[in-house]
């Protein structure tokens, strides 16, 4: 029998160059409380179950609106189409005035959304969850809507991509 050591630092860089390999779309979490609204760039998202209707997003411990967010009693995450790469860039960046010519609507909850994104779920908190580094956010989605039927924009191995080609299945 193997013993595997837990202990066993892997490389940092290697770790995520290997990660980078796998495509992911962008969204942008958002939500308000009595500081004002608040947004980030995510790549880590997924859905967890359609009974109950449940989402899961990451956010690093180091961010500096993680409290903010973790008492929120409603949040949007916005899925981005291609076109919005700069909208993307904005929310990443720490301490960036991110809502100025973004153009954002109220969400049912009163929450910020994206006016214009590829998907909107507006969830509440369902539970939070302790993910190393990260926190792992799950969300009920009480409501949804999609818009046009642009592509969406991805994240590959450090840099922005767009869906190439459509595979036939048969």
């Amino acid at each position: 029998m193997t013993t595997i050591d837990l202990d066993a630092r892997l490389d940092p860089r290697e770790l995520r160059n290997a990660l980078g390999r796998f495509a992911t779309g962008i969204a942008v979490v958002m939500a308000k409380d009595e500081e004002g609204p608040m947004g980030v760039t995510v790549n880590s998202f997924s859905s967890v179950s359609l009974d109950p209707p449940l989402v899961l997003f990451c956010m690093a411990r180091s961010l500096n609106s993680l409290a903010r967010l973790e008492k929120a009693t409603a949040y949007s995450v916005n899925i981005l189409h291609g076109t919005q790469k700069e909208i993307s860039n904005r929310f990443a960046r720490a301490g960036a005035d991110k809502f100025t010519d973004t153009p954002c609507i109220d969400g049912s909850l009163g929450e910020p959304c994206l006016a214009s994104a590829h998907a909107t779920f507006e969830c509440v908190p369902y539970a939070h969850y302790d993910g190393g580094d990260h926190v792992i956010f799950v969300g009920r989605v009480v409501h949804m809507r999609t818009e046009g039927e642009e592509d969406p924009l991805l994240y590959y191995r450090g840099s922005y991509r767009l869906l190439a080609t459509l595979i036939q299945e048969g």
